[in-house]
């Protein structure tokens, strides 16, 4: 009998620190998302296999204010419960700087796929990576992290607890220090998650930074806010000793699940890099199965104790969901689930309705490689091999308006693919930001059309960006351009690339506006 296996990752593309519940027959799961808008997504399923997006928590723009902070600020690591008939997400809302200001608040809703509620900011809640925990006499805890005043060393971090009112959702009683990261020398401490199993209170963390040494740590104890014993196996999940390039690293920031056929599954963050340890997709989620040891302690279920690239399946039935057009013809009265913006915008720079089966983009002064909210509408990088098409009308009237597609690490690190006006002739022009530096790679006179068609291709090491002035038409502007330009790790950032459109008018006020009459998202499953 063949044997059934799914493969590695379960959400391809920027989906971090991942978090899932179970209500019956059903799963939810939601990951970071950062500076964009709508903000952490939300997904179903019925196997652990296939998922669906069906909304976001921050979905808004009144609900939070993203303070205009740069691209690894912002959302922060949420987690989804599930009590008496509500969903609840935690999240950490980080400004100011990385290690600054954390504000933490409650969303809820009695339908994942929303509407939200606006946030419930916990006052006197710092750290970050927050989750919450109904225990069974009914009381709510909170627990997250905090930096130690001692700081006997760097990423001197540990885990708190405390209680919550049930109806304001505020501290209430004393705070409880749960582990101490000088008990075991860890560094930076997140992510915890506590778990009530067979009379023990897990408390579940990760460890090392959310990078190389990333890794999944473990202590009990037999009540909430006791001493916690440290599982002597420690690491319970890590990659941090297998070679970089493996096809999975990073692994850590983990939650568990036990399915209704009493099955335990593990979701966590890894990447998938390429030669010079680079990942363009961001850190993405994955999945392993579980068990609990006879000693009472978590671990991996399988032959190597490893995440795999392909591992046995779930016993549940398959549900699979229909397949997603790779063709948004921008038919809707809203846009998908897929696309973002970065911040939520203040003003409508894009409309579904001003010109019907189409996507307008109004020009604004800012540009994308500074700290804004630009005309930008994008989706995710999802494969290493994968091509992004897109049907263009636009007609530049000055030599500052612009509009194509962007591939975009940061605002300090993209590639932008432009038509443009110069010396009264239109141009395409291609631009690599390094570091916040805009560098002109080419520039080409083109036919005056009003129609264009702007390709992208990666090619796992590369980008090719191609034109045509017929839809079956390539010819190709430049190639060969390196993707390593657009990796997560060229400034430890936590994003992952997007792909999308883009209009400016280059810091001058103008009347001018980019359509788009469909997008085409293409891969090889790679």
């Amino acid at each position: 009998m063949l044997k059934k296996i799914f493969q590695n990752p379960i959400l391809p593309g920027f989906y971090p620190d991942p978090s899932i519940c179970r209500v019956g027959e059903d799963y939810y799961l939601v990951t970071s998302s950062f500076v964009y808008f709508p903000g952490l997504p939300i997904f179903h399923s019925k196997d652990l296999l296939h998922w669906e997006q069906i909304g976001h928590a921050i979905h808004r723009t009144e609900q939070l204010d993203y303070k205009n902070c740069e691209t690894s600020l912002g959302l922060w690591a949420p987690s989804i419960r599930y009590h008496d008939g509500i969903f609840y997400i935690i999240n950490t809302f980080v400004s100011e700087g990385r290690e600054a200001r954390r504000d933490n608040y409650i969303v809820t809703a009695t339908d994942p796929a929303g509407p939200w509620s606006d946030p419930i900011f916990v006052e006197g809640a710092d750290g970050i990576d927050s989750s919450l925990f109904f225990d069974d006499d009914g009381s709510i805890w909170y627990v997250g992290n905090y930096i130690s005043e001692e700081c006997l060393y760097e990423g001197h971090h540990g885990i708190y607890l405390q209680e919550l009112d049930t109806e304001t959702l505020q501290f209430k009683g004393e705070r409880y220090i749960i582990w101490d990261g000088k008990q075991s020398m860890s560094k930076w401490i997140e992510a915890p998650h506590i778990y009530k199993v067979n009379g023990f209170y897990y408390l579940m963390v990760a460890e090392g930074g959310t990078f190389t040494n990333h890794s999944v740590m473990m202590a009990r104890c037999d009540s909430i806010h006791g001493t916690y014993e440290i599982c002597p196996r420690n690491p319970i999940v890590s990659h941090r000793n297998l070679p970089l390039l493996s096809d999975i690293s990073v692994t850590g920031h983990a939650d568990i699940v036990e399915t209704q056929k009493g099955e335990w599954w593990m979701v966590l963050l890894a990447i998938r890099p390429y030669e010079g340890f680079h990942f363009n997709l961001g850190r993405e989620t994955f999945m392993a199965p579980v068990v609990w040891e006879e000693d009472g302690w978590l671990r991996i279920d399988n032959e190597n104790g490893l995440v795999n690239k392909e591992e046995r399946m779930p016993n549940l039935p398959l549900h699979p969901f229909p397949l997603r057009n790779p063709n948004d013809n921008f038919e809707s009265e809203n846009l998908a689930l897929i696309w973002n913006t970065i911040h939520p915008p203040k003003d409508a720079f894009y409309s579904l309705r001003e010109h019907p089966g189409y996507l307008r983009l109004h020009l604004k002064p800012e540009i994308i490689n500074e700290i804004g909210t630009p005309a930008f509408v994008g989706r995710r990088q999802q494969h290493k091999c994968c091509q992004i098409k897109t049907a263009m009308e636009f007609n530049p009237r000055i030599q500052e308006e612009e509009a194509g597609i962007v591939l975009i690490q940061d605002d300090r690190y993209h590639y932008i693919f432009t038509k443009s006006r110069k010396d009264d002739r239109d141009i395409l022009r291609l631009y690599a930001t390094t570091n916040g530096d805009r560098r002109l790679l080419k520039e080409m006179v083109i036919e005056s059309t009003k129609r264009i068609y702007l390709m992208a291709q990666c090619n796992i090491t590369s980008y090719d960006f191609y034109y045509g002035y017929e839809e079956q038409e390539v010819l190709i502007f430049a190639e060969g351009l390196d993707a390593s330009l657009l990796s997560s790790n060229r400034n430890e950032g936590f994003t992952g690339v997007y792909m999308g459109m883009y209009a400016s008018s280059n810091k001058t006020e103008s009347e001018n506006y980019a359509d788009f009459d469909w997008f085409q998202y293409i891969n090889d499953n790679r």
